[in-house]
Formats: C-alpha cells, structure tokens, sequence
C-alpha cells in the first residue's frame, strides 16, 4: 500500500521552472510504475513522464526536453523538474504509481493503482 502526496507548485511566469515533489509513504517506488500526469480545465488527462521499474524515463511529446522525472528511494520521493514553462503547461499535476511490469508502464498508461491530491501549477504573464 503506497500513499502519495504532491508538494511544489506554483504560479511562475513562462520560461520559469518548479520542481515537483511527491512523498511516497508506505513503501519505496523500487519496483513500481511511477509517474507524473497533468490535467487542465475542460482538456482530458495527461501522461507527462514515467519511470519503470527498470529506471527507464519516458516523456510525453510536449513536455521532452523541458521536464525531468527522478526519484530518490532513501528520500523515498519522486520529483519531476519542469523547466522553460509555458502558458500551456498550466494544470493540477498528479503523481501516480502502480505495481506493473515495464511493458506496462507507458506514458498513455492509465488507472494507476495509487495516486496523490494533486499540486496546482499556473504559468502566466
């Protein structure tokens, strides 16, 4: 049993940077399916990135380049760095996780077993 709790959003203005945080409570992410999606107002959620249980990353095509998901398991947190933020980023950001193999942890992955309440992320000028 994992609880999850996200921590360091914002408003900043575009190109600015946050970095996410999750607290992972219960047991660490080794082995698990993590990830960070994101959903805006009147638009379907959104995978952004994963990290399987092999520690591959993976990113949606908005967000490559831009954002970096890592995790610390002593800290047991889980991170996502955005940078260079736009207008369009602007969502409720979730972490998720769920124990699954790495075939099924994909960035259109969905129904994660374990997820938090979410942090606000507002980019504007």
């Amino acid at each position: 049993y994992l609880q999850l709790e996200e921590s360091g959003g914002g408003s900043v203005e575009p190109g600015g940077s946050l970095r996410l945080s999750c607290a992972v409570s219960g047991r660490t992410l080794a082995n698990y399916c993590a990830g960070w999606f994101r959903r805006a107002p009147g638009k379907a959620p959104e995978g952004v990135a994963r990290l399987d249980s092999d520690g591959r990353t993976t990113y949606s095509t908005p967000v490559k380049g831009r954002f970096t998901i890592s995790v610390d398991n002593a800290k047991r947190t889980l991170y996502l760095q955005l940078n260079s933020l736009q207008p369009e980023d602007t969502a409720m950001y979730f972490c998720e996780a769920d124990y699954r193999p790495s075939a099924l942890c994909l960035i259109e992955s969905r129904d994660f077993k374990y997820s938090g309440q979410g942090t606000q992320v507002t980019v504007s000028s």
